[in-house]
């Protein structure tokens, strides 16, 4: 009864219902700090949970992401390489248009030169230059419609292009806005200690940049770098 009225601060000398009543208060403080702990633990337990719901519903869509921007580089690839087919097709095409023209334009050089100025020629020579007018007539609507078609083309290949650009650049913000959560997720993962953390992956810069401007020029400096 000493030892326990000295370690609870007590008079040496005091009743057994003093005792009584001081260990009843400690036991008391004991008990409820106990159920402090519990509770701490409860939440901290509710806490980690959480975080790693985040932290995998952060890690879906940031494997959404990049599957999306994969897909629409191969797209804007593809387009590009369609564009650029187009482009050759229709330059060989005009080519040949001209040279129709020209060799039309030495017909009838050949034509007026070997007719003679009889009637029955000049005759001759009138219905030979009608039909050279309308071959050249026809030989014009021809490179008319065929330029009408490429601008047109041309216009939709653009628009197709600034409209797949814009789309990228979106999913790349989107994609970085993504990175950016799930590292602060990670960081109070680990600071919350919980174990067995996934990897983040590394934020490629240059190739997003790369993705979300295509035509922009390469930094020399940085290319060395």
């Amino acid at each position: 009864m000493r030892t326990a009225a000295e370690a609870l601060k007590l008079d040496p000398n005091c009743s057994q219902e003093e005792l009584k009543t001081a260990l009843d208060a400690a036991l008391k403080k004991v008990a409820e700090a106990d159920a402090s702990v519990v509770t701490a633990r409860e939440q901290a337990k509710s806490s980690i949970l959480a975080m790693e719901q985040k932290l995998a519903a952060a890690q879906k869509a940031q494997t959404t992401a990049e599957t999306t921007v994969t897909d629409l580089t191969t797209r804007l690839e593809n387009a590009t390489q369609q564009a650029a087919a187009a482009r050759t097709s229709s330059a060989k095409e005009i080519q040949t248009l001209k040279d129709r023209v020209v060799e039309k334009d030495k017909q009838l050089k050949a034509i007026n030169t070997a007719l003679a100025d009889t009637p029955e020629n000049v005759l001759k020579k009138m219905n030979q230059l009608k039909k050279q007018r309308q071959e050249e007539a026809d030989a014009r609507r021809d490179i008319e419609t065929s330029f009408t078609s490429l601008r047109k083309e041309k216009t939709e290949q653009d628009a197709k292009l600034t409209k797949m650009t814009d789309s990228t650049g979106r999913l790349v913000t989107t994609y970085k806005e993504l990175h950016e959560s799930a590292a602060k997720i990670n960081e109070l993962a680990k600071a919350a200690d919980v174990k067995d953390l996934p990897v983040l992956p590394d934020l490629h810069e240059k190739l997003l940049e790369e993705i979300a401007n295509p035509d922009a020029k390469p930094d020399s400096k940085k290319d060395k770098k």
